[in-house]
C-alpha cells in the first residue's frame, strides 16, 4: 500500500493533502547535458540556446533512452496534425519523468510516453484520435479574437477588459494552444497569421485606441509571451499604460514564469519590475503576472524563486490559469496535487483552469462538461475559497463561463448553450445579442454511442451541403 492510500485511508477523505517539497529534478539524467552545470542550468541565456526544436536535438539529448518508435511517432505528427512546432525549454524537459531512473530504452520510452507534461509540450501521431482528431466545428481561431481586433492584435471582447497581443512567439509552445492561429512557426499543417504592420505601430495603434476608449480599465499584456520581449521595449509599454488614466489593472502573461523562470530571475528583469511595480502602485494600479502550468511536476524551486521575485518586486500577485486537459491534468488527485504545489510551494495563486478550446486536432485533450463539472465539484472544500480555481468554458462571442453556468445542456449530442449579459465589440447592433443562446460542444467520443451517430449524419450533411 503506498503512503499516499493509507494517509486516505487513515483520514477518511477523498484527497488525502500532504505538504510536499519542491524537487529542481537531476538534469544531468539526460545523456546531452549530463556535464551541464548549475551556473548554466540557472542561466536564461544556456536556457533559450537549448531549448529542442526538432527530432533531431531531442535524439542528440536523450541518446539511446528513447526507442526509434518514439521519434516515429513523433515525425508523423510533425507532418501531419502538429498545429504548433517544437519548442521546448530544457526547463520544462526536465520535469519529464522527474523521478525515474533510465534502465534501458524500453523502460524509460513507456514512461516518455506516459508522462504528463510531454503530453502537451511533445505530442505524437498516436496522442491523437483517429476517429475524431478535430471537431466538426473546431476553427483556427475558435475563440474569434481576430474578428474582435480593434487595433492590430488588439481584442476588445468584454465591456471593460481587452487582450493585447504584443509579439506572436512564446519561449515555449504548448500543443494545445488557442493562440495557434497566430502563435509560432507556420506547420505542414497550419499556415500561421502575420502581423502586418510595424512592431512599434501597433502599440501606439494599441495605446491610442485605450486612450479614447474611457470604459476599457483592465489590460491583458500577452502574446506569444512577455517574456519574449525586450524588457526596455516591455516596460515602455507598460509605462505607457499606466499613463493612461482609465487603466485600473494590468495583468502580464507570460508562460516563462514556469517554463523559463530563469528570465524572471534576471537582475535586470527584477529591477525593471520593481521600477513597474513601484510606478503602479504610486498610480493606484492593480499591477499581476498571469503564469500557466498545467502540472504539478511542472513547479520546482526555481519556478517558486521565480515567483517570490516577482512578489519582492511588488506585482500585486501571481495567478495560475492553467487548462483542463485529459492524460494530464483532468483527475482531482491531479488538479489538487497542482493546485497545492503552487500555492505551498511558490506562493502562485491558482485561479482558472480553462477546458480546452476547439482548434484543430485538440479532440484527445477535450474533456466533456458533465467531466468538467464533476472535476469543479470534485476540487471544492480543499483549498482555502479564495486559492479555489474556478473551471471555466470559453464559450465563442461568450467569454469565460464558470461550468455550472450553462443555461441547457443536451448530453445525448454533448451540446450545451450558454447565455451572457453584455456585448463583444462587434456586436453593437446586434439587437439579440443578449437573448440569444450560444452553443458549445463535447468531445463526440465522449458522447453515448447515440450521439455520436448524430455527429456522424451531421458530418456528413455539412460535407454535402459544402460541395453544392
Amino acid at each position: 500500500m503506498s503512503i499516499e492510500t493509507s494517509i486516505g485511508l487513515e483520514t477518511g477523505q477523498p484527497y488525502p493533502y500532504r505538504r510536499v517539497e519542491l524537487v529542481e529534478p537531476d538534469w544531468t539524467r539526460f545523456p546531452g547535458w549530463r556535464d551541464v552545470t548549475r551556473a548554466e542550468w540557472e542561466s536564461v541565456q544556456w536556457q533559450r540556446a537549448h531549448c529542442v526544436k526538432n527530432v533531431k536535438q531531442l535524439r542528440d539529448l536523450m541518446g539511446d533512452l528513447i526507442d526509434e518508435r518514439f521519434y516515429a511517432d513523433l515525425e508523423r505528427d510533425q507532418r501531419e496534425r502538429a498545429t504548433m512546432s517544437m519548442l521546448v525549454p530544457p526547463q520544462m524537459v526536465n520535469t519529464m519523468v522527474p523521478h525515474a531512473v533510465p534502465a534501458g530504452p524500453g523502460s524509460f520510452t513507456e514512461a516518455f510516453y506516459g508522462d504528463p507534461l510531454r503530453h502537451y509540450m511533445i505530442p505524437v501521431f498516436s496522442d491523437r484520435r483517429t476517429d475524431w482528431p478535430s471537431h466538426p466545428y473546431a476553427s483556427r481561431d475558435s475563440l474569434h479574437e481576430h474578428d474582435m481586433w480593434v487595433a492590430e492584435g488588439l481584442t476588445h471582447r468584454y465591456p471593460t477588459k481587452v487582450l493585447a497581443e504584443l509579439l506572436p512567439t512564446c519561449p515555449q509552445y504548448c500543443g494545445h494552444c488557442t493562440r495557434m492561429d497566430l502563435v509560432g512557426n507556420s506547420t505542414p499543417a497550419v499556415d500561421k497569421l502575420k502581423f502586418l504592420a510595424k512592431p512599434n505601430d501597433r502599440l501606439e495603434a494599441m495605446l491610442d485606441y485605450l486612450r479614447r476608449t474611457p470604459a476599457v480599465r483592465d489590460v491583458v499584456v500577452s502574446g506569444g509571451d512577455v517574456a519574449n520581449m525586450p524588457w526596455p521595449r516591455l516596460e515602455a509599454f507598460v509605462t505607457a499604460l499606466l499613463e493612461v488614466e482609465n487603466i485600473r489593472d494590468i495583468r502580464l502573461a507570460t508562460k516563462a514564469l514556469v517554463g523559463l523562470p530563469q528570465h524572471w530571475l534576471q537582475d535586470d528583469v527584477r529591477a525593471g519590475m520593481e521600477r513597474v511595480a513601484g510606478l503602479a502602485r504610486a498610480r493606484g494600479v492593480s499591477l499581476a503576472i498571469h503564469t500557466h502550468a498545467n502540472h504539478a511536476h511542472s513547479v520546482t524551486p526555481l519556478v517558486a524563486d521565480a515567483a517570490r521575485a516577482m512578489l519582492e518586486a511588488g506585482v500585486r500577485d501571481v495567478r495560475n490559469q492553467g487548462v483542463l486537459l485529459d492524460g494530464v491534468n483532468a483527475d482531482p488527485h491531479a488538479l489538487l496535487d497542482l493546485c497545492f504545489a503552487l500555492l505551498d510551494g511558490a506562493g502562485v495563486m491558482p485561479y482558472y483552469f480553462y477546458m480546452c478550446d476547439m482548434i484543430p486536432a485538440a479532440e484527445h485533450w477535450r474533456v466533456s462538461l458533465a467531466d468538467a463539472q464533476r472535476l469543479q465539484t470534485a476540487i471544492m472544500g480543499y483549498l482555502p475559497g479564495f486559492a479555489t480555481p474556478r473551471i471555466v468554458c470559453d464559450v465563442p462571442f461568450v467569454g469565460k463561463r464558470w461550468v455550472h453556468q450553462v443555461t441547457t445542456y443536451d448530453t445525448e449530442r454533448g451540446v450545451s448553450g450558454w447565455t451572457k449579459n453584455y456585448r463583444t465589440s462587434i456586436e453593437a447592433t446586434d439587437a439579440e445579442a443578449l437573448t440569444r443562446t450560444y452553443e458549445y460542444y463535447d468531445p463526440i467520443h465522449t458522447l453515448p454511442e447515440s450521439g455520436q451517430d448524430w455527429w456522424r449524419r451531421r458530418a456528413g450533411l455539412d460535407a454535402q451541403l459544402a460541395l453544392t
